[in-house]
């Protein structure tokens, strides 16, 4: 690497680890039913392991974005990077379910340290005129994670056992830190003096925390809808609070003045919200409705994010000089016709037709998130690009939250065990998604009018 410039030396770091947390989520979602027979796990259960993963980044990716502005962006992505490595390899000491969420807390506040910082890094070091291509590669990156993991996923668990997974992504991890400490030099503090909200960021925790949880748990549990009520008034509270707020841990007035900001996280959230669950109900569809093995399963999966890996730098190029709003407003419509596909087919299945929605899909996200992304860093300025790339990890994370906390809540009704349950639930969870995604169109085309 001595050769390369400085900006494609942080490029390529940056693009490293951002492969790492896709894959991470995408590879485990194949070994779920390896991981559910070995410690005798339900559904519900094993949809924990992807959950406790994204609370924990959702409520720590913004506390920790203020600490990277005060001590140091590369201090607190070093961190990130190695404590994913060290939480990866004490999979090995893993007897229960329960031992499993303590790696995955983890491995969450690793990547929120990673998240916080990742595209903020990006934004400071390369070029206005090309920031669309550093994200379009970055993207690129995060999607050849999803493309291996299901791969690679159901290799180690057919060939190896699901543990191998972690192995590998804390080799991934390894390297990456010795690379960083090499060449990565800069610590981008750009607040030194800044204090941290400490009492909003346990409001804004407690809020998420009691969101998230009452919702999965409000068919089983009869303290979910309090607990729900009482995350989302918490959270109203949190609002107020940070509108009024000298150093606040969420920057709530950059969503005010600021419409291309603020539509674009909307649509990015809702994205996020119709789609990370898709991997999840293939797989469990595939393999327990379908009988398909991990192995089978992954080579499935792969179509969509090798669409999406193969043509975000070249979206990402574009959206330097073509308005992002019109690739982003196409991609949601590619992205929704493509659950569209998926609500019809899991009831009529031809894998022909589950191919065919996963490539439309592949091509809708690889028109939508870099230029999105984008849009988001270029709406404001370099003193705000760590509260942007928080807020770009957070919409994100709430997302993914939301998404797999709906497919907890279907998956938890009246469960008895057939195939024909397990297909019409999985049938209703694609049409929510697919309206969620078709709401998402609007914000998406509407970010640049006045």
């Amino acid at each position: 690497m001595e050769r390369i410039s400085y900006e494609n030396k942080i490029l390529i770091l940056m693009m490293m680890v951002s492969f790492i947390n896709p894959f991470t989520s995408s590879a485990l979602t194949t070994a779920l039913p390896d991981i559910g027979t070995a410690y005798g796990a339900s559904e519900m259960a094993l949809s924990w392991v992807i959950e406790t993963f994204l609370i924990v980044s959702t409520i720590t990716i913004m506390p920790v974005s203020k600490m990277a502005d005060r001590w140091g962006k590369r201090r607190i992505f070093l961190i990130g990077v190695l404590l994913f490595c060290c939480s990866s390899l004490s999979v090995f000491f893993v007897s229960s379910i329960m031992a499993l969420l303590v790696i995955r807390v983890l491995q969450g506040l690793a990547s929120a340290c990673i998240f916080a910082t990742n595209m903020a890094i990006i934004s400071l070091v390369t070029n206005p005129q090309r920031r669309g291509r550093a994200m379009g590669f970055t993207i690129a990156a995060v999607y050849s994670g999803l493309s291996f993991g299901p791969v690679l996923g159901g290799f180690f668990s057919y060939y190896l056992n699901w543990q191998a997974i972690f192995y590998f992504i804390a080799l991934v991890c390894a390297i990456v830190y010795l690379l960083s400490l090499r060449y990565m030099k800069e610590e981008w503090i750009v607040n030194a003096g800044g204090s941290l909200d400490g009492t909003g960021s346990l409001l804004y925790a407690l809020a998420m925390v009691a969101v998230m949880t009452g919702l999965s748990e409000l068919a089983v549990w009869d303290v979910g809808k309090y607990l729900l009520t009482a995350g989302l008034l918490a959270f109203g509270v949190f609002l107020y609070r940070e509108w009024h707020t000298a150093s606040p841990v969420l920057p709530v007035r950059i969503f005010s003045g600021n419409r291309v900001f603020s539509f674009s996280s909307l649509a990015a959230m809702l994205n996020y919200c119709a789609t990370f669950g898709i991997s999840f109900l293939l797989s469990i569809y595939l393999q327990r409705v379908m009988g398909m093995n991990a192995r089978d399963t992954g080579l499935i999966l792969l179509m969509q994010p090798v669409f999406m890996a193969v043509l975000s730098p070249v979206t990402g190029t574009l959206s330097d000089k073509i308005s992002p709003s019109v690739l982003a407003s196409s991609g949601m419509v590619f992205i929704t016709a493509g659950l569209a596909t998926l609500t019809y087919t899991v009831t009529h299945p031809l894998f022909i037709c589950i191919i065919a929605a996963l490539v439309i899909i592949g091509i809708g996200f690889s028109l939508f998130t870099a230029p999105n992304n984008n849009a988001i860093m270029g709406s404001v300025t370099p003193q705000y690009y760590g509260a942007a790339s928080s807020v770009v990890g957070t919409v994100r994370l709430i997302g993914q939250v939301l998404s797999v906390a709906i497919i907890t809540l279907i998956l938890s009704q009246n469960q008895n065990g057939t195939v024909s349950w397990l297909t019409a639930h999985i049938q209703l969870a694609f049409l929510i998604f697919t309206i969620l995604c078709a709401i998402g169109i609007i914000p998406s085309a509407i970010r640049n009018k006045t």
